[in-house]
């Protein structure tokens, strides 16, 4: 298989072991910086150059975009799409997945459970759209924010407003949700692949903070999902046309509540708690769709 990575550092952990786990399988693979890909697009056909020569013949490609070049680098995966080459998450999913209101509506609207969100524009409409939601703690998202940035907790109606004034005046798009307080600062990380959740591991914010994530000084500890967990792991991740996910739950009273899917998940984290070699298992997962024909 002649695969390519999408990535802006060949350095990364992640990009280095999905590089290691392709050449161990007897692949030919090659790191690609998004931002020097160009490409020609005409009805005749599809064209892409990296650093004055072409991309072609490529069976597969791992997109490792970051959410600062998310347009450009979208509009590359694409062009590799249009040319055939097989990803397992398409432009289009990696845009629905970084967008928060729309991955929340089409989840919510396959029936799959999540914190209660609210959104709105108007400032005339802020004390109503909070009652929408209910009484606080409330939790704010910037809308594209990730790895825990933008991320903030209100416990006070009058904080809830004046953070929502606050963001509003900064033209931000964010979304507001119910604060699930049994969760304790922990969520569960799902890895898909494909059909399967290949590795889980609970997040634990570290004291005084809401927020688990590693690099939010968050800590880490190999744990089980349970069957509901991963079958919610992958419906979410199936919705969103994602083949590689880390789904992020909550594990609330009501059921297991969908957080985040995220299309670009770290590797370095789950491979180090759980012992799995999860690079391999998205190399293997590439090579059997390449094999027939995606």
């Amino acid at each position: 298989m002649k695969l390519a990575i999408l990535s802006r550092n060949s350095k990364l952990y992640s990009t280095r072991r999905l590089v290691e786990a392709a050449r161990q399988r007897g692949h030919t693979v090659r790191v690609l910086d998004p931002l020097r890909c160009y490409m020609r697009i005409a009805s005749s056909g599809f064209q892409l150059h990296y650093k004055g020569r072409s991309l072609a013949g490529y069976d597969a490609v791992i997109p490792r975009i970051g959410a600062s070049i998310t347009r450009y680098g979208t509009a590359v995966l694409r062009q590799f799409e249009l040319m055939g080459t097989y990803s397992p998450n398409p432009s289009d999913a990696i845009l629905r997945a970084r967008d928060k209101l729309r991955a929340h509506q089409l989840l919510a609207a396959q029936g799959i459970d999540l914190p209660v969100t609210v959104f709105g524009d108007n400032p005339d409409d802020t004390s109503d759209l909070l009652s929408m939601l209910g009484p606080p703690p409330h939790v704010i998202k910037l809308n594209e924010g990730a790895q825990g940035a933008g991320v903030m907790l209100t416990e006070k109606p009058s904080a809830s407003r004046s953070v929502v004034e606050a963001l509003r005046g900064l033209y931000a798009s964010f979304v507001v949700q119910e604060f699930i307080g049994e969760a304790e600062g922990a969520d569960l990380r799902c890895f898909v692949v494909g059909d399967e959740v290949v590795a889980s591991m609970r997040r634990q914010a570290p004291e005084g903070d809401f927020r688990s994530n590693l690099h939010r000084g968050g800590t880490a500890l190999h744990v089980a999902a349970t069957d509901e967990e991963r079958v919610v792991a992958i419906r979410a991740a199936r919705v969103l046309g994602l083949g590689v996910a880390g789904v992020d739950l909550i594990r609330a009273k009501r059921g297991p509540l969908v957080l985040e899917v995220n299309s670009t998940p770290g590797l370095e984290g789950i491979e180090a708690v759980c012992g799995v070699d999860v690079a391999g298992r998205i190399v293997e997962h590439l090579a059997t769709h390449a094999e027939q024909g995606n």
